[in-house]
């Protein structure tokens, strides 16, 4: 576990300094050090870390959830439903045509799906933050069609887990869909109307009882869910999404930061572990092939955002390669995946895919100007906004 995250670390230091996102490093460290590469082994059997891995998914969906602001889909009104809309209706859709047309089967269509539709919240913040963009007019559309992303992802999780846990008739499959949303539904009241209550049970001026007290929430509730037939990330979420509402939300945020870094990187370091490099030549046309749709289907979200903003191109351009990162969402799918006995060349496929985009989006979100060459939108005032390094 130690060298584990110590080969996690080295790596993603040597990736920042030209640029690169910490997700898809920690996955190269985790493919380097495993036991399908030739070289040196750390970690022969990646069960070993398998609690951990579980434990960084948990942490990550429960600080989404901590960050979760049904105000701020609010605030943006129907502008922002439509270009979340939209941008879900060409993403997701391309996904869901290309797992088909790949022929791997039902259960892993709808899991491409998700895995091409959905972008990842982690590096879009961080190119944001990285380039200083923060305060440029298309953030706010950026930030919004995130938030959508979101709560698309948890009812879509909640939907895909009893397809993938193989019920034996449509009956068994409604069951398992009616227990799994009555679940949530619970949970959803208790963040609606049961935060006062939630609030002052956890409490405390001690940063100390406050870690263990969330943590054991948020790691209770996520085992209950799987009962349940929820996926244990959502309802992870959901804890975040309570607890994110109470007199303690803030300092739960702080105190859960660096948890959900350390352990977040343990699970994206396992899935590299689960990885063969020796199974890439047989996905990489597949591989190429979702990359090229994935940023057919930004670049066009992107130009529909910018007009219904009233945008210029450059915008537009850093609205469509901001979004195309794929990351710690597709890896949560790929993770249910394997759980569920789906067809391998999952792992290998969405391992390429998330490292590609993961690499090609900052990389191409830094030289916004140039894909603005090709945008159908002329100049306009948003284009001369100041947009920090980009």
């Amino acid at each position: 576990m130690g060298g584990a995250f110590v080969a996690a670390a080295l790596l993603a230091r040597v990736g920042r300094r030209i640029g690169l996102p910490t997700i898809p490093l920690f996955i190269l460290a985790g493919i380097l050090l495993g036991p399908n590469t030739p070289g040196y082994v750390l970690v022969h059997d990646p069960h070993e870390l398998e609690m951990l891995s579980a434990l960084g998914l948990v942490l990550l969906l429960f600080y989404l959830g901590l960050e979760f602001h049904l105000d701020d889909l609010r605030a943006g009104g129907r502008r922002l439903l439509a270009a979340g809309g939209v941008y879900l209706l060409l993403s997701v859709g391309a996904g869901l045509a290309f797992g088909s047309a790949l022929g791997w089967g039902t259960s892993e269509a709808l899991v491409l799906a998700g895995v091409v539709g959905i972008s990842s919240s982690a590096i879009v913040t961080k190119i944001l933050v990285d380039f200083g963009r923060l305060g440029s007019p298309e953030t706010k559309p950026i930030l919004g069609i995130i938030v959508i992303d979101d709560i698309f992802l948890a009812l879509y999780l909640a939907a895909l887990q009893p397809v993938l846990s193989g019920a034996d008739s449509p009956a068994a499959g409604a069951l398992q869909a009616a227990k799994a949303f009555g679940f949530l539904l619970v949970l959803a009241a208790v963040a609606r109307w049961g935060t006062g209550i939630v609030g002052r049970i956890i409490a405390t001026r001690d940063n100390e009882l406050l870690v263990v007290s969330f943590l054991g929430a948020a790691v209770l509730v996520a085992g209950v869910a799987e009962e349940f037939g929820v996926a244990d990330a959502i309802g992870a979420f959901m804890v975040g999404l309570v607890l994110g509402s109470t007199t303690s939300g803030d300092r739960i945020r702080g105190l859960v930061h660096p948890l959900r870094d350390a352990f977040g990187a343990i699970f994206f370091f396992a899935f590299g572990l689960a990885v063969d490099p020796g199974d890439f030549p047989t996905v990489m046309v597949p591989v190429l092939v979702a990359v090229l749709l994935t940023i057919t289907a930004n670049l066009l979200s992107g130009v529909f955002t910018a007009r219904l903003y009233g945008f210029g191109a450059e915008p537009a351009a850093r609205i469509a390669t901001t979004l195309v990162a794929r990351g710690e969402f597709a890896l949560i799918l790929a993770t249910m995946a394997a759980a569920a006995g789906l067809d391998g060349r999952l792992a290998p496929f969405i391992a390429g895919y998330v490292l590609l985009l993961a690499v090609l989006s900052p990389l191409a979100s830094g030289r916004s100007s140039l894909v603005a060459r090709i945008m159908p939108l002329g100049s306009r005032e948003a284009d001369s906004a100041p947009s920090g390094k980009g």
